[in-house]
């Protein structure tokens, strides 16, 4: 379950990390990298990351990467 959780959140920092800096979702994307980033160190130091949190995370990266692809659509 940890691995897939990681798999999941490595994938969204590396698309993330391609959303262009001209976008209007950047800066949010910025932010919630950040945080992707202490959750992933948590969780590959066998700490404990609160559920919850992942998840929203995972669901801000998501809806994230839909904005930006909606926005390059235009």
């Amino acid at each position: 379950m940890a691995n897939d959780i990681l798999r999941t959140l490595r994938l969204l920092l590396s698309r993330l990390e391609r959303i262009s800096a001209d976008s209007v979702v950047a800066h949010h994307a910025s932010g919630v990298r950040g945080a992707m980033l202490r959750a992933v160190d948590q969780l590959e130091k066998g700490q404990p990351a609160p559920s919850s949190e992942v998840k929203r995370l995972i669901e801000s990266g998501y809806r994230l990467l839909e904005k930006a692809a909606a926005e390059k659509v235009r």
